[in-house]
């Protein structure tokens, strides 16, 4: 088996709001020997295992950790939902949450227009994570908030999770940077630079939708930061 089985079990158990020996019975098994498998002491066997699949309705592919889809169904760009089509919550009148979903998700599209035009396959990569780590860094956040969550849905500790996923961003951004200022293999450089080369009138003229919410981005973040600039150091 692998590291995946045993916190897998164990979440899909207490998302089921079942005791330990309430599940041991309907799997036909002791508690003792359930405990041992949800610890990664022991190993079950594929009977097991089917039966675990059939009683929790998820496959054997999800329960293994090969697929994080609950019906081991395959990713594909075909059947990941439109994220349109995902509802927007406006709460006692405020509607930055839906304001500020909106602006980013433009500027998303525009950042990954630009990465499509460069076709470099590597700066993809590399951009995704880094956003990908971001997202999975907020998810995080929400999901502490309520203490009955349960903390094995992830397989790296909360206590952890923080200086991982830093690491892991800030990994990223060096190498997207070394890919982008051409510090690399030429073979992993940006071929066609000139088609990521940018100004506010070809942002303007080339998403005439987006552009907009991407400038308010780039203008709240620096606003925010606060950075001094040269001449407002001076008296």
């Amino acid at each position: 088996m692998n590291a995946d089985f045993p916190r897998l079990i164990t979440l899909l158990r207490k998302e089921k709001g079942i005791s330990q020996k309430q599940a041991a019975g309907e799997l036909g098994i002791s508690q003792a020997l359930l405990s041992h498998y949800e610890k990664g002491i022991r190993e079950c066997g594929l009977d097991f295992l089917v039966r675990c699949s059939k009683f929790y309705d998820v496959s054997t592919d999800y329960l293994l950790g090969v697929s994080p889809d609950r019906k081991g169904q395959a990713l594909t760009a075909e059947n990941i939902t439109d994220p349109d089509s995902v509802k927007d919550t406006v709460f006692f009148g405020n509607v930055m949450p839906v304001l500020n979903k909106k602006l980013i998700a433009n500027s998303m599209g525009v950042v990954f227009d630009l990465i499509g035009q460069s076709e470099s396959d590597l700066l993809n990569d590399e951009i995704s994570r880094y956003l990908m780590a971001a997202v999975y860094r907020c998810f995080r956040i929400l999901y502490a908030s309520n203490p009955k969550n349960e903390q094995s849905m992830f397989s790296i500790p909360e206590e952890l999770a923080s200086g991982y996923v830093s690491a892991a961003m800030s990994l990223s951004e060096a190498r997207a940077m070394q890919i982008a200022k051409g510090l690399c293999k030429k073979d992993d450089q940006i071929q066609n630079i000139n088609e990521v080369k940018m100004t506010t009138d070809y942002l303007n003229e080339t998403y005439p939708q987006q552009s907009a919410s991407l400038m308010n981005l780039i203008m709240n973040i620096e606003s925010e930061l606060n950075f001094p600039r040269p001449d407002e150091d001076e008296d």
